[in-house]
């Protein structure tokens, strides 16, 4: 299936997504890699305020090159997402309803990808450029002093992705994997 979605997202329109569903989003994702959620984790810890609400958030795991002139962002794309794994399930139990990211995630993910009624989103590698240009907005909103790994909101328009886990445990990843064994 094809869907339009907007952010933020809630529980009906995370429930109905199926692995392998190709999407189109619109609304606000904030960008954040490794060292962005080690300190949202730290805060949630220490049960301080994050500098945003999780709550339906999408979270891109991107670092964006510089802005050329002329251009509202520099090209932005998917970073490899197990890096984050150790730190997803707390920002799930917190709100978070989606990530878009790259390759495949640890079975403690995916777990709490049901538990949470949650979905990992993947963007095409290889394409940053492309990808910069659904992007109408960008601004710097939180930890300047980490450069690209910074976090940054930015305001999509039919941002395009492919539903790779969704709520219910379906896996793009592990499909393939058994279509191709099968070949």
């Amino acid at each position: 299936m094809h869907y339009k979605i907007h952010t933020p997202l809630d529980d009906n329109t995370v429930a109905k997504l199926k692995a392998g569903d190709t999407i189109e989003i619109t609304g606000t994702l904030y960008t954040a890699r490794d060292q962005a959620h080690q300190r949202l984790v730290e805060l949630i810890q220490k049960g301080q305020a994050l500098p945003f609400g999780l709550k339906g958030q999408i979270l891109f795991y991107a670092g964006p090159a510089p802005t050329p002139p002329g251009k509202v962002m520099g090209s932005v794309g998917p970073t490899t997402s197990s890096r984050m794994d150790l730190f997803t399930p707390v920002l799930l139990a917190y709100g978070l309803k989606g990530m878009i990211g790259k390759g495949p995630r640890s079975p403690e993910v995916k777990a709490a990808l049901i538990k949470y009624n949650a979905v990992y989103f993947a963007a095409t590698g290889g394409v940053a450029a492309l990808l910069s240009s659904y992007i109408k907005k960008a601004e710097l909103f939180a930890y300047p002093e980490l450069g690209p790994e910074a976090i940054y909101r930015l305001e999509v328009e039919n941002f395009p992705v492919v539903v790779a886990i969704d709520a219910w445990g379906g896996d793009l990843y592990d499909q393939n994997r058994e279509l191709y064994k099968e070949a």
